[in-house]
C-alpha cells in the first residue's frame, strides 16, 4: 500500500510553489497525497526562516506534528525550506524529532528522502541554496484552485541590511521566459484563472539572462496564453520599476491595475540605512507616474518600524507620509533583529514596546485609508473572479482585480447564479474597512 504523505506550508507564496513542485513529484513517484496530517505516514513541514516569528511558528508546528508519532500514524517528519537551509546542524542536534531535512535548493529529491527516512537513515539534503526551475514546469495544485503563483526569478542581489534572504536563497535568477510560459499553460489547464508572478525582485527580471529588464515583454507575451485572465504582479522593487512597465500595465487588460510595491520606509536616513534605492522624493515621483499612468490602480506596499535608529519624529514624518500617499493597501511590520545581518549589529536598536505602539498606530491610520479608498467602488460594476461559496451566509466570494488572494479583501457577492472559477460581474453595494459586498448582474 502507498504511503501517505501530507505537506504543510509556511512562510511566503514561493514556499507555496516549491511545495506544489514537491507534490507533483510525490505524486508521480506514487505516494497518496492528503490534505490531513493525523492521516498521513510522512509529513513534510516546508518552513520559513526569514524573521523570529516565522522560525518560531516553524518550530511550534514541527514539534506539534512530531507528537502524531505516537498519537497517529506518523513514521517520517522531513522538513524543507528556509529554516533548514539556515539551521540545518541545530535542527538536526536539537530536535530528534526530525527524520530528515532538505534545503531550498534540493527539494526536487523530496521521494529519495521519503525513502531514506522511511529506512531510519536521517537524510540531510543541504546544500548550494540554488534550484532551477528551468525544467519543472509541472506542479500538482489543489482542486478548485483559480488562482496560483508563478516565481519567475528566485534569489536576490540587492543587499539590505535587514534581509537574510540572499543567504537563503542565493543571488538573483531569472527564469527563461519558454519556461515561465510552460507554467503557466500547465496551470492553465488545470483550472487557474489568475497568476500571480513573484520574485524577490520582481522588474529586475531578465538583466541576468537577456541583459535587459524584460518584465514588459514577459508579460506581453503571458497575457497570450489561452484560459489565463488576470496576470498580477508581486515584489515589484520601485528602483527599476520603468516607464515602459507602466505603459504596459495601463494597457494590456489581462495585467491587474494593481502593483505590490515594497517600500520598506519614507524617511531617507533609514532607507540609507536600510540600503534601499532611491529616497523619498524618489518614491513620490513614481507613484504621481503611475497614478497618473493608471487612474484607477489599487498600490499596495509594504512598511518596517522599529527599524535601528528611527526615532519619533522618524516615525511621524512616516505617519505623515503615509496619510498623504494613501495607499491602496498597506502591511506593516516590526523590524526584527536577524544574525548575520548588518543591521543586527546596529547599536540603536529599539525595545519590542515601541515597535508594537508604532505597528498599531500606523495599521489604524491604514484601517480608515483602505476604508475611504474601497469607498469609490460602491455603484460601480466590477470583474469579480468567484472562488468559493460560503453556505452559512448563502454568499459567493470573490475578488476584483485590485485585491490579491490571501493578502487583500474579498468581495461577497448575492445573486450569482455561475460556476465557481467564473468571472462575475458585480455590482458593488457596500464598502466595508477592507471587503466589499455586491450583487451579481445577470
Amino acid at each position: 500500500m502507498a504511503e501517505k504523505v501530507a505537506i504543510v506550508t509556511l512562510g511566503c507564496e514561493k514556499n507555496l510553489v516549491d511545495s506544489d513542485i514537491m507534490s507533483e513529484l510525490i505524486d508521480k513517484r506514487g505516494f497518496q497525497l492528503v490534505d490531513e496530517v493525523n492521516e498521513a505516514n510522512v509529513v513534510i513541514v516546508n518552513t520559513c526562516g526569514f524573521i523570529d516569528a516565522a522560525k518560531e511558528e516553524s518550530i511550534h508546528t514541527i514539534l506539534d506534528i512530531a507528537e502524531l508519532k505516537d498519537t497517529g500514524q506518523l513514521r517520517s517528519l522531513i522538513v524543507s525550506g528556509c529554516l533548514t537551509q539556515r539551521y540545518k546542524e541545530e535542527l538536526m542536534k536539537e530536535m530528534p524529532e526530525i527524520d530528515g531535512i532538505v534545503g531550498t535548493g534540493d527539494f526536487d529529491q523530496i521521494c529519495e528522502i521519503i525513502d531514506e527516512s522511511l529506512a531510519g537513515l536521517k537524510p540531510v539534503r543541504v546544500g548550494n541554496p540554488v534550484f532551477s526551475y528551468e525544467n519543472r514546469s509541472r506542479r500538482k495544485i489543489a482542486e478548485g484552485t483559480y488562482s496560483a503563483y508563478i516565481k519567475i526569478a528566485e534569489g536576490c542581489d540587492n543587499s539590505c541590511t535587514f534581509c537574510i534572504i540572499p543567504t537563503l536563497r542565493g543571488t538573483f535568477r531569472s527564469r527563461s521566459m519558454e519556461s515561465i510560459i510552460r507554467e503557466a499553460e500547465e496551470l492553465a489547464k488545470q483550472g487557474v484563472k489568475e497568476v500571480s508572478l513573484i520574485a524577490q525582485d520582481l522588474t529586475y527580471y531578465g538583466m541576468d539572462l537577456y541583459q535587459k529588464m524584460m518584465l514588459p515583454e514577459l508579460l506581453r507575451v503571458l497575457s497570450k496564453v489561452e484560459g489565463i485572465e488576470w496576470i498580477r504582479l508581486h515584489y515589484s522593487y520601485p528602483g527599476y520599476f520603468s516607464e515602459e512597465l507602466i505603459k504596459t500595465i495601463a494597457t494590456n487588460p489581462k495585467v491587474c491595475k494593481y502593483i505590490d510595491m515594497p517600500l520598506q520606509h519614507s524617511e531617507d536616513k533609514l532607507l540609507k540605512r536600510m540600503r534601499r534605492p532611491g529616497r523619498q522624493r524618489d518614491i513620490r515621483e513614481l507613484i504621481q507616474k503611475i497614478r497618473t499612468a493608471i487612474p484607477d490602480v489599487a498600490i499596495r506596499t509594504s512598511i518596517i518600524v522599529g527599524f535601528p535608529g528611527e526615532d519619533e519624529n522618524d516615525f511621524n514624518n512616516l505617519l505623515q507620509f503615509i496619510k498623504e500617499i494613501k495607499f491602496d493597501r498597506l502591511g506593516v511590520f516590526t523590524y526584527s533583529q536577524e544574525e548575520g545581518t548588518p543591521a543586527a549589529r546596529f547599536k540603536d536598536q529599539i525595545d519590542e514596546e515601541t515597535k508594537e505602539r508604532r505597528a498599531n498606530i500606523l495599521m489604524e491610520v491604514q484601517r480608515e485609508i483602505t476604508a475611504e479608498r474601497n469607498s469609490r467602488f460602491v455603484g460601480k460594476i466590477l470583474d469579480v473572479l468567484i472562488e468559493r461559496y460560503d453556505g452559512k451566509n448563502d454568499v459567493y466570494v470573490g475578488r476584483a482585480q485590485y485585491d490579491a488572494p490571501e493578502i487583500d479583501g474579498e468581495i461577497f457577492v448575492t445573486n450569482f447564479k455561475g460556476s465557481l472559477g467564473d468571472m462575475a460581474k458585480v455590482r458593488i453595494t457596500h464598502a466595508y474597512d477592507y471587503d466589499l459586498a455586491g450583487e451579481g448582474i445577470q
